[in-house]
């Protein structure tokens, strides 16, 4: 009888030891078969994913803010921010990058998107001359070669826009869409005396010796900063990946603004190609701090009067053929 006993107990002890282990695998796996699926979106770049331009970008990914939104983000790279319109409206992506001045210049062509995020209170472009070209104006740029990232791209429109600030138009200069490369190797060997690209491609201009001046070309005309594009359909089929989209790219924009020192360093750790030069992406990224982003009430909210007033410039130097309702060039309704 003990023996019998005794083995009932062992047996007893054997299933116990069993339900806890299955208990014990169960309450292991619960978290992991918890995890909701991140959510498959595709941005469209109008131009390499490398420039420290996108740097709230790759910054905001390789710290898992988008992740943390629940957002799984496929990077592909398109011809300019007006392809990136274009190929948006086509449903080839459900948001891309371009200028908060694209669905200005797009929306008159048929092309339904606005902006739902602007990465800066001040604009993107900048007017960079080689010093040695002798230019003051942007009226000393008749007969000069300009050169922009394409023809496509919306720094191609801002080109127009300082031209026409001094009365010129597109036929008193030459305008070369020389690409990511050409566009500041052109400058740097003499080939151009201007550009209107990015702070980054002015650096580079510099560190292959030559001497430029940047000038922010806002000063000749109202233009914007980057922008996040999104078209009609996506706005109203997916506004909360938007919103949460939009939500981590700010706080990482912030955090650029609040530490460009440190961004660098974090950004050069990031980006392939960018180990050792942490000095120059400091320079840059604090332009971007101190001359590109601020000057917003609300970070990421477009100022409807701002967008007024550069539709009116447009249309008033013919870069548009009509203007359109300014409900339907932004919306600021994913803005925290």
């Amino acid at each position: 009888m003990l023996s019998i006993f005794r083995g009932s107990l062992v047996r007893r002890a054997r299933r116990v030891a069993g339900l806890c282990a299955v208990a014990g695998l169960t309450s292991l796996a619960a978290p992991v078969m918890a995890q909701p699926a991140l959510q498959q979106m595709t941005y469209l770049l109008p131009a390499p994913a490398n420039l420290p331009a996108f740097a709230p970008l790759m910054l905001a990914e390789k710290k898992g803010y988008y992740a943390a939104e629940g957002l799984s983000v496929r990077w592909l790279t398109v011809q300019g921010g007006a392809d990136v319109g274009k190929q948006l409206a086509s449903g080839n992506g459900d948001l891309g990058g371009g200028l908060g001045d694209t669905p200005i210049v797009l929306r008159p062509n048929g092309i339904p998107i606005k902006g739902v995020a602007l990465l800066g209170g001040r604009t993107l472009h900048q007017l960079v001359v080689r010093d040695d070209a002798n230019i003051k104006s942007p009226a000393d740029l008749k007969g000069k070669t300009i050169t922009v990232l394409a023809y496509q791209d919306t720094g191609f429109y801002a080109t127009l826009g300082v031209l026409a600030s001094a009365g010129l138009t597109r036929n008193d200069v030459r305008i070369q869409g020389a690409g990511p490369a050409g566009v500041w190797q052109q400058v740097a060997t003499g080939k151009a005396e201007a550009m209107v690209g990015t702070p980054e491609w002015a650096q580079n201009i510099e560190d292959a010796g030559v001497k430029v001046t940047m000038t922010s070309t806002d000063k000749y005309f109202p233009g914007m900063a980057q922008a996040i594009l999104a078209s009609d359909k996506t706005i109203a089929e997916k506004p909360e990946m938007i919103r949460k989209f939009v939500r981590a790219t700010i706080k990482s924009v912030a955090e650029i603004m609040r530490d460009p020192a440190g961004a660098a360093k974090e950004y050069c750790a990031t980006v392939p190609g960018y180990k050792g030069k942490e000095a120059e992406i400091e320079k840059i990224l604090t332009y971007y701090a101190r001359n590109v982003y601020p000057g917003q009430q609300r970070l990421g909210a477009f100022d409807p009067a701002r967008v007024a007033k550069l539709q009116d410039f447009y249309a008033q130097e013919k870069v548009i053929r009509e203007k359109s309702n300014p409900a339907d060039l932004f919306t600021n309704q994913f803005v925290q």
